[in-house]
């Protein structure tokens, strides 16, 4: 079973011989000096004297620019792609001195990629500056923390922000963290840290962190201590599955309180590994421990046709093999989605703690997993270490009630469910999944775990119960290493909500936020056309999904409506899932879901994320218009100037062969839970 496991030494390896702290990783007392320089400031265009809230890292750092050819040249497309679209001349206005960059609330939502902060601090550093990040309120969590182990100066202060206008100069003192605005003469206290990220950011970063507590860290053996009744009782599921994986057994799991925690699976894309394989090196040496609990998927730049991203993918082909990595811990081009792949082979399991480096990795709270999406030196630490520092977010609460109405997904539960929280989505809380009436598959509730990264949460958990240990079961796994836990009858909640599922109906959300969804039937009287329906994705690309949408494909034939009217494209989840689509399957009279796909005119593609995230021949170009089972539909997103929608594969299903955007019911079809449940 993948569970938490002691470092194991290269052969001719001794502990004495493992490398230890560098003489500039010794912490010293920090001498205050001051950054100073000009506001860089991001205002709403479509709100005159507003900064712009909500900037994504897709926005900071495009897909195409993730990307480094060596472990050498890693940060250079980084460099080059910052704010490539939203702000072209913004290299140019760094290197000019405007280090001070300000934006509204929200700042770097989104993917983990590391690129972003990486590529910022590096920018000012080329012509010897150094940046600093004022945001607003709810700064993305897997940025905030990448900037800390990056050394690059990030704070909060709404305050700050709503102040600032262009020309403005400010000082920042990296001691005390104070701003000031010397063109104002105002002086502001930015949001505060935990000690320990405040120990982090001072003491040299990541990286001198963990050559400092390598040594001790291979020595000692991780140890799970599930928590007694009594203690359990006054705790959230997450609570306690960090309360058990906990380094050091007398720190407090509350909110705010940040610990290091054991990793039970630490899974990287192949667009993330560079990064991690460049952080394990600098902490380990390279050669002296195998990296711990270490997976890597190549689902990101694998079917792309570039040169410079096989590359990128050929970094992490040399590591797994320089350490004997194997199947299922690598899986190679065409296997599938890290999110799918690993659950699939058994790899993610009720109770464990995965710190994923994919913003998405939240999937495995689907399977009773606290799943949290961290940068590529996060995950590099942990596998020098075999744990990562964790800070506790405060805890909210969404218990699903009532029954599900006809057509609804886990994709139209967690739209509606976006919908509702608004722009200030999640908070960064962590957030307890509830299936009151125990009735969402699987499969729902991985879409609904997966988008909690849309919805900016920390993370999102459903308890392990009988639906999680009747899929285990259906796998021939039924001896599990944890014990089985439930949210503790006592835990505190800062926010505890119900989401009645007759009040949900199938929804398609247009661009360019997963949370600006509408009912489908009210999206169908627009008649909104589209070049493109692709159903797939780490958010729905399982075996059920791709059937639900089979369903309606039949159905629809048996009415005349045998054509799809666009392209209509399928990217199962794991190449597992892709084999299985090709085997007869009864509920579909004997043919293959691939077969009915095929019928109407759609193409099976491989699996892997590139359409997604605009990669790939099927990536939408200048004026395209796609009705996507995707997770994120931010501009430019999917490509270039393209427009994504979302939803579930059966409305996806359904468009595709009216021509506009619409649910099944568009097709005349009368639901029948029978005939096209799930």
């Amino acid at each position: 079973m993948q569970i938490a496991k002691p470092a194991i030494l290269k052969p001719g390896v001794t502990l004495d011989q493992l490398p230890g702290p560098r003489p500039s990783d010794v912490i010293t007392a920090s001498a205050s000096r001051l950054i100073e320089g000009a506001a860089l400031i991001f205002w709403d265009p479509k709100t005159p004297g507003k900064k712009l809230d909500a900037i994504d890292t897709d926005q900071i750092t495009p897909a195409a620019d993730c990307v480094s050819e060596s472990l050498e040249t890693l940060d250079e497309r980084w460099k080059a792609g910052s704010f490539r679209y939203l702000m072209p001349d913004f290299r140019a206005r760094v290197h000019a001195g405007q280090t001070f960059v300000i934006a509204g609330d929200r700042f770097a939502i989104g993917s983990s990629r590391e690129m972003s902060p990486a590529g910022l601090k590096a920018i000012a550093e080329e012509v010897g500056l150094e940046m600093v990040i004022i945001a607003a309120n709810n700064m993305g969590d897997i940025f905030r923390r990448n900037a800390f182990n990056l050394g690059l100066h990030v704070v909060q202060s709404p305050e700050a922000v709503a102040d600032a206008q262009d020309g403005d100069r400010f000082t920042f003192d990296p001691v005390s963290r104070e701003i000031v605005n010397t063109t104002q003469a105002k002086t502001y206290t930015p949001v505060p840290l935990s000690p320990k990220e405040d120990e982090i950011r001072q003491s040299g970063g990541i990286f001198a962190v963990g050559r400092r507590e390598f040594r001790v860290a291979t020595e000692r053996a991780p140890e799970i201590v599930w928590p007694d009744a009594a203690t359990a009782r006054g705790l959230s599921t997450t609570q306690q599955i960090v309360w058990a994986h906990r380094v050091d057994k007398d720190q407090s799991v509350a909110p705010g309180s940040t610990v290091r925690v054991y990793a039970d699976l630490l899974p990287a894309s192949d667009g993330t590994a560079p990064f991690s394989i460049h952080t394990f090196n600098q902490i380990t040496g390279g050669q002296s421990i195998f990296p711990r609990q270490a997976a890597v998927a190549n689902d990101h730049f694998v079917f792309t046709g570039k040169a410079d991203d096989d590359k990128q993918t050929g970094i992490g082909r040399q590591f797994a093999k320089f350490h004997g990595i194997e199947k299922p811990y690598y899986a190679t081009p065409g296997d599938g989605i890290f999110h799918f792949y690993f659950p699939e082979q058994g790899l993610v399991l009720p109770g464990q703690f995965i710190p994923g480096a994919d913003s998405h990795s939240r999937a495995y709270g689907a399977y009773g997993a606290v799943g949290m999406g961290v940068g590529s030196t996060t995950l590099g630490f942990g596998w020098s270490t075999g744990y990562i520092f964790f800070t506790m977010a405060k805890q909210r609460r969404v218990r699903f009630t009532g029954r599900l109405l006809p057509w609804v997904t886990g994709k139209d539960i967690v739209l509606e469910l976006l919908r509702r929280w608004g722009a200030k989505q999640s908070q960064g809380m962590s957030v307890e999944l509830v299936d009151a009436d125990k009735q969402l598959p699987i499969a729902y509730r991985n879409t609904i775990a997966n988008m909690m990264a849309e919805a900016e949460a920390l993370n999102g958990i459903f308890a392990p119960d009988e639906i999680t240990y009747a899929w285990y079961r259906a796998k021939g796994m039924t001896e599990l290493p944890y014990p089985p836990i439930a949210c503790g009858e006592d835990a505190v909640f800062d926010l505890d909500e119900e989401l009645a599922l007759g009040d949900v109906a199938p929804m398609i959300a247009k661009p360019f936020s997963p949370g600006n969804a509408f009912p489908a039937e009210e999206v169908a009287k627009e008649r909104i056309g589209f070049d493109k329906a692709m159903i797939g994705s780490c958010t729905n690309g399982s075996y059920a999904d791709l059937l639900s949408a089979a369903l309606v494909l039949v159905a629809a034939r048996g009415k005349g409506l045998d054509k799809a009217v666009t392209e209509l494209v399928v990217f199962p989840g794991s190449g597992g899932v892709g084999r299985l689509i090709e085997q007869p399957d009864p509920r579909l009279g004997g043919e293959s879901i691939a077969e009915v796909f095929r019928s109407v005119g759609g193409k099976i593609r491989e699996s892997w994320c590139g359409p997604c995230f605009g990669q790939g021949p099927d990536a939408l170009v200048k004026g395209q218009r796609a009705i996507t089972s995707f997770n994120r539909n931010w501009q430019n997103r999917m490509g270039l100037g393209g427009e994504g929608y979302l939803a579930s594969p059966s409305v996806v299903a359904a468009s595709a062969l009216v021509g506009y955007m619409a649910p099944p019911t568009e097709l005349g079809l009368e639901w029948d839970a029978d005939r096209y449940g799930i």
